[in-house]
């Protein structure tokens, strides 16, 4: 099972709602996936109690990070989503743990981008892919990224951080979408809004294949040495 963690120890960086607008596009792309709550503050289980179909799924991670993965994966699901709280970091840390790929959400501001930090080396020691998602920026104009973006990726750059190289923007779509249960993935399906959503998925699924593969040819090299 793929396991997608968002992490952040800035509060507002923006977990839950990229958590919840991936998982809403990849289980309307027919993707067998399950969202895993483990910031009690519970914005996630909020929106997921406003669905109607009540998919897809959403379990809380009271009794742990693990035995919610476990039960997911005895179900059959192939990608688990993990919406994270940064006042929580040891919870946090154990979902980094579990993770195939770790998100990091970072808005474009002097403090979110010292706060990445952490999170990385988090992610460094125990040795998980990770990347940073610039969120909430300027939206482009004439295709062109804001002043603010371009920053941020030169600061990531410096400390050889991977960033994915799209954005999500500043929209009131994103949020006003999530108030009324949905995602803008199905209440808007052709927008820029969607758009950007639908490329950092298919980033994620670029990434994990690639992850998968490197794991599947290390594990097959000793086999071969011998």
């Amino acid at each position: 099972m793929n396991v997608i963690t968002m992490a952040s120890r800035k509060g507002g960086a923006g977990k839950s709602t990229l958590t919840a607008h991936l998982a809403a596009f990849a289980h309307g792309a027919g993707q067998r996936c399950m969202v895993i709550d483990a910031d009690p503050q519970g914005s996630l289980t909020l929106w997921h109690s406003l669905r109607a179909d009540g998919q897809p799924p959403l379990r809380n991670a009271a009794r742990g990070i693990e035995s919610a993965l476990a039960s997911a994966m005895a179900d059959g699901y192939e990608w688990a989503f993990i919406d994270t709280a940064g006042s929580m970091w040891v919870v946090a840390q154990e979902a980094i743990r579990s993770a195939t790929l770790v998100l990091i959400p970072a808005r474009p501001g002097f403090f979110d981008l010292n706060a990445v930090r952490e999170t990385v080396a988090t992610a460094r020691e125990r040795n998980k892919p990770y990347a940073v998602v610039l969120n909430a920026t300027p939206p482009k104009r004439d295709d062109k990224e804001a002043p603010a973006v371009v920053q941020s990726r030169a600061f990531f750059e410096k400390l050889a951080i991977p960033v994915w190289s799209g954005q999500i923007s500043q929209r009131a779509g994103y949020v006003l979408t999530l108030a009324a249960g949905a995602s803008i993935c199905e209440v808007a399906p052709v927008s820029v809004a969607t758009s950007e959503i639908a490329r950092l998925w298919s980033a994620i699924e670029r990434s994990v294949a690639a992850i998968n593969e490197a794991r599947s040819a290390a594990s097959v090299a000793p086999d071969q040495a011998a």
